[in-house]
């Protein structure tokens, strides 16, 4: 599972001593006053690392980029860590999300109220720091980087400025591997993510507030979303921590962003990278924006029903850097200090295909449909039913979506869906690791459906099948409580996907 001191009386400065740090300037630790928790009013103290490169000064001043670290984890304090950044010119601050590291306070899971404003204290921080280039008083040049939850903080903060200032400081982002939706990620029609919610629980649950904890183990347990009191609480407690609430309050963030999506990450899947590039950024901003897509992330291997990728980032290669690391910098480098760096690709979706090639699309947009036979799939128990659906050689990228009337006897049935590759359907494997369920909560009787597949990128050679995969049980998804074995039927469907042309 990759930010004034203008404020004074907001902002505690718990200095340590200052560091001398070869080569790479000067290190400072501090804390400043947060939001105090619910109910209490101490404030939080968020806590920090500040790398200030050798060469600047207030009359040769540099823009700083923002880091923080994934859930459960503390901040970055070795200027090892951040020499490349340094090097090209940036100044780094790399921070303890609320209630980790030395930071106070209880996990809110990039709540704006909490967690977004402590971004904000951080970027009041950096607004008064002399060596930090300045676009107007008070505004900061910034950028941010890091990955899931650390790719969580910059949306957070980010949108939390829009919400409150009606503009963002952050001037560019660079998230990795992060939600756009939390609930659907942990669990997608409400049925839970049990292999992944476990690690989490076990990482970082006792940072969650008290009667969240409990929810969050009846959700391990069961592997349902809690009913009655306890799973409103939990829907409220998720409801505004992610980009896409803020979206359904009508804002975009008009900034260029680098994205990095984990294909073959089975938490945060590609569904939710492509969301956020198509849905959390403005057009124009969009245009100056860049999606990467690469077999990584939070990878657990698939083996039921069993699954293939490639690992490795051939597109971050294609466009002409080593690593996603370096794609940042240069990123960064363009969007804030503006050096011409070569980079090109914006506007533009760059995916690994499941064999590890780098595929680039303008448009993800579904352009072909396949008409779907009856299908009859058990729920429960049995063996996964892998339906025919085209002949390579095809290539298909983006979320498939399926649509059909659907039927069940038993209340609280589910099946996973994937499209899969191989020579027969005894031989067919899921693309890139992921499944996404269909969960009917009461008895279908032909209920007109439309739902979401995992959103891939797959070369289907010739000799090969496409498969539309139907599976009773995915490890993602173990120890689900379900009601007794049964049937789900699907009639009249119809798959839509892109086709790559």
């Amino acid at each position: 599972m990759r930010r004034v001191l203008a404020l004074v009386g907001a902002v505690a400065l718990l200095l340590s001593p200052v560091i001398p740090a070869a080569a790479a300037g000067t290190v400072t630790n501090g804390c400043v006053n947060s939001v105090p928790e619910p109910g209490t009013t101490a404030p939080v103290k968020i806590c920090y690392t500040l790398f200030r490169p050798a060469d600047a000064t207030k009359h040769h001043t540099v823009p700083l980029i923002f880091h923080s670290h994934g859930w459960g984890g503390s901040r970055t304090t070795d200027p090892a860590a951040f020499k490349a950044w340094l090097d090209a010119g940036f100044g780094v601050l790399s921070f303890d999300q609320r209630s980790f590291g030395q930071s106070t306070g209880v996990a809110h899971v990039m709540n704006p109220d909490y967690e977004g404003s402590d971004v904000v204290k951080l970027v009041d921080l950096v607004a008064g720091l002399d060596w930090v280039t300045k676009q107007r008083p008070g505004d900061p040049l910034i950028g941010a980087i890091g990955g899931s939850y650390g790719g969580g903080y910059q949306f957070a903060g980010a949108f939390t400025e829009l919400r409150d200032r009606g503009a963002t400081r952050f001037d560019a982002l660079a998230p990795e591997i992060t939600w756009w939706d939390l609930k659907q990620s942990l669990a997608p029609q409400e049925a839970a993510r049990t292999m992944w919610l476990s690690l989490l629980f076990a990482g970082g649950g006792t940072h969650l507030p008290p009667a969240v904890q409990k929810a969050f183990v009846a959700l391990i347990a069961t592997g349902a979303w809690p009913t009655g009191k306890a799973g409103r609480e939990l829907t409220a407690f998720f409801a505004h921590n992610g980009p896409a609430w803020q979206v359904s309050q009508g804002r975009k963030l008009d900034i260029p962003v680098l994205f990095g999506q984990g294909i073959s990450d089975n938490l945060f899947n590609l569904n939710q990278g492509l969301m956020n590039f198509d849905h959390a950024l403005t057009a124009k901003a969009r245009a100056r924006s860049i999606f990467v897509g690469y077999n990584g992330g939070h990878t657990l291997p698939a083996v039921v029903p069993p699954g293939y990728a490639t690992p490795g980032d051939p597109c971050s290669i294609a466009l002409g850097s080593p690593t996603f690391s370096d794609l940042s910098i240069r990123f960064m480098r363009q969007q804030l200090l503006h050096q011409p760096s070569g980079l090109e690709g914006f506007g533009t979706y760059h995916l690994s295909t499941a064999a590890g090639r780098c595929l680039t699309q303008r448009s993800l947009a579904p352009n072909t449909a396949y008409r779907l036979g009856k299908i009859v799939a058990p729920t429960g128990v049995g063996l996964p039913v892998n339906l025919p659906i085209a002949k390579g050689p095809l290539t298909i990228a983006g979320t498939p979506t399926v649509t059909a009337n659907v039927y069940t006897v038993i209340p609280q049935s589910a099946a996973y869906f994937a499209l899969s590759v191989g020579k027969s359907p005894l031989t067919a494997k899921v693309v890139q690791n992921n499944t996404m369920p269909l969960r009917e909560k009461h008895t279908a009787r032909g209920v007109r459906r439309t739902f979401e597949l995992p959103a891939i990128a797959v070369d289907v050679p010739a000799g090969q099948n496409l498969y539309l995969t139907v599976a009773p049980v995915a490890d993602m998804y173990a120890g689900q409580r379900g009601p007794l074995p049964g049937v789900m039927m699907l009639k009249n469907g119809t798959l839509r996907v892109h086709e790559v042309r």
